[in-house]
């Protein structure tokens, strides 16, 4: 969301006062003159207006939320013609997620001042959040008539038509935002994934470097704080390099092929910085010499580069025919053990099921299943057993689940990733949304199908396709064709379930 909250406005000294403290920092002591202010102004509207603006904003920044929207409310009813106020108060709903209240006051405040940029680039944002697509376009396009080439409304557009399909209508729309400004992060790194979403990775790779770019409005990936350079592609040979964590654990998964390519540059020594739960997982991949977690530990072992994961398909200059071979992980031994001991009561094929991400993903919105009831109809299939693998949130799902057939609720004895990569390993194959157990199943080369949203598609889906060029041979995308709509993509997988369960039960007899 854009914008500022209050502008000193033209008024009363006592007004003027309260705008110096609260530009000062003494929020309350502000607060505390305009509520005077607003008790003895009661027939001036224009300046009560005002004072109740510069109020909210004072209850704003006292975490006082509820206090904030009165103020607003009643700002906008002592002046109706006060934009600004309209507007603020449409950034505090926007923000509690009451979209239909923060759009009409979005809306008031453009009905007042059609120019009013903020209002224009929160509104298309928020038709984005909620789903209505085409009227985000139109909303885009309507405020570029009056900004014309405005880089953030131009980012805005190009999203929306991304996620509408139309790839090179998108792709304009970013390419217009960086003519007119060239060094805009948020365009360069949108650009960048949707090139290396249409698999055409030379530039794609180049752009998206801007991911850990400080311009960036919605930075998720964070470049180390440490005294030595980033490796630029030069020789490895003897050299101590640092990966550090990318932003999601299936980044970190899916990218792991990519250490065994920099011991093959001659890379000496290779510390692998990631998160505790992925520790147990990579202990056993050649080539890592270390594992640490966070800056902490970063002094005992000087390094002479370091990288992030998705910067070395940039550095070695990967391509849709030169991706590494996806297969890099194995389970443990033992606790794949456990897992075939404690699977072998079930009947049938053994699959295993994930329906949500992490609730603090970006996209979570969008890829993940509502709840686990989503799937019935993929759970009445019979000849197949289900084990449940999901974690955080939904995880209680499983067990809840009444009536129809039983799901096994393996979530309670998975304490990281090395325990869901053995349960994997004793299954016939995964079904899930996008999220790391897919990259894991392909990582351990298991058959794995992933069911994709049409809205936020990641770039890693190359688009237009039903398989993986990252897992060849091993996974099928099921993709939604309309956002929101996850139906029609359970009944396909539903349909391919029974396909496969009858040739697996049929080969085991």
């Amino acid at each position: 969301m854009e914008g500022t909250l209050f502008a000193p406005l033209a008024g009363a000294d006592r007004y003027q006062e309260a705008v110096s403290l609260y530009s000062s920092g003494r929020v309350l002591d502000a607060l505390t003159a305009l509520e005077a202010l607003i008790e003895s102004n009661r027939h001036d509207r224009t300046g009560r207006a005002q004072a109740l603006n510069l109020a909210a904003a004072c209850a704003l920044r006292l975490e006082r939320k509820l206090d904030a929207e009165r103020y607003w409310r009643m700002a906008v009813d002592a002046d109706p013609r006060l934009s600004q106020a309209h507007y603020n108060l449409g950034v505090l709903l926007h923000g509690l997620e009451r979209w239909a209240q923060a759009e009409a006051a979005y809306r008031s405040a453009l009905a007042l001042r059609p120019d009013y940029l903020d209002a224009h680039v929160n509104l298309c944002a928020l038709l984005k959040t909620c789903g209505r697509l085409s009227e985000a376009a139109a909303a885009c396009r309507q405020a570029l008539a009056i900004h014309s080439d405005h880089v953030v409304l131009l980012h805005h557009l190009g999203t929306v038509l991304l996620d509408l399909g139309r790839v090179r209508e998108a792709e304009a729309a970013y390419r217009q935002a960086l003519a007119r400004e060239p060094n805009y992060a948020d365009a360069k790194c949108k650009l960048g994934a949707l090139l290396l979403g249409t698999g055409q990775f030379e530039e794609g790779w180049t752009l998206f470097e801007s991911r850990y770019d400080a311009g960036l409005s919605d930075r998720t990936a964070l470049p180390p704080t440490v005294s030595y350079p980033q490796w630029q592609g030069q020789s490895l040979q003897g050299k101590a390099v640092l990966v550090w964590q990318e932003q999601g654990f299936g980044d970190m998964i899916q990218f792991g092929r990519y250490l065994a390519c920099l011991k093959a540059q001659g890379a000496a020594w290779i510390t692998l910085a990631c998160a505790p739960v992925l520790h147990r997982l990579f202990a056993t991949v050649p080539g890592i010499d270390a594992i640490v977690d966070g800056d902490a530990e970063l002094g005992r072992a000087p390094h002479d580069y370091w990288t992030l994961p998705l910067s070395i398909p940039y550095r070695m200059g990967t391509a849709l025919d030169s991706i590494p071979e996806a297969r890099y992980l194995r389970p443990d031994p033992a606790l794949a053990e456990k897992w075939r001991a404690r699977l072998a009561a079930l009947k049938g094929a053994k699959v295993g099921l994930v329906w949500k991400g992490h609730a603090g993903h970006g996209n979570d919105r969008n890829r993940s299943l509502a709840s686990l009831e989503t799937l019935r109809p993929l759970l009445n299939v019979s000849g197949v057993s289900f084990v449940s693998l999901q974690k955080g949130q939904g995880q209680g799902e499983a067990s809840a689940l009444a009536g129809g057939p039983a799901l096994l609720d393996a979530a309670p004895e998975i304490a990281d990733f090395a325990d869901s990569a053995a349960l994997i390993s004793e299954l016939d194959w995964v079904i899930s949304v996008d999220t790391a157990v897919a990259h894991l199943a392909g990582s351990l080369g298991k058959p794995s199908w992933v069911m994709l949203p049409a809205a936020g598609l990641d770039w890693r889906w190359v688009r237009g396709r039903a398989d993986s060029p990252w897992y060849p041979r091993t996974m099928r995308l099921f993709r939604q064709s309309e956002p929101g709509q996850w139906g029609p993509v359970v009944e396909q997988v539903a349909n391919a379930c029974i396909e496969a369960a009858a040739r697996a039960n049929e080969a085991a007899r």
